[in-house]
């Protein structure tokens, strides 16, 4: 779907996009990438075209969604407790011997 034609479910729905992202606990940025790019991705477009649809038929959509447990999604590269960066690193003893070597 076109970011053009999301934007137009959007609407139908009421909503601003920032409003759509914070529904459905997603990151801003990740749609203002996506107009960015003039495509959305399917699982956002069923999403707001369903809204929109649910809307002009007078079915509230904001009941539905809040029933649903929707976990935010961490950022790309966060860690277990969601800081960037990994694992502290470990100290490397370069000098000490290797035991897979006494094996020998």
């Amino acid at each position: 779907m076109t970011y053009t034609e999301f934007l137009r479910h959007v609407g139908k729905a009421g909503l601003t996009v920032r409003a759509f992202a914070d529904l459905i606990k997603m990151n801003c940025v990740s749609l203002s990438n996506c107009a960015k790019k003039g495509e959305v991705p399917s699982h956002l477009a069923v999403i707001a075209a369903l809204m929109g649809e649910m809307a002009d038929n007078g079915v509230d959509y904001r009941s539905v969604i809040a029933r649903i447990d929707i976990t935010r999604k961490k950022p790309r590269g966060a860690g277990k407790d969601g800081r960037f960066g990994g694992d502290p690193e470990r100290e490397l003893d370069f000098f000490k011997p290797d035991p897979a070597d006494d094996m020998h």
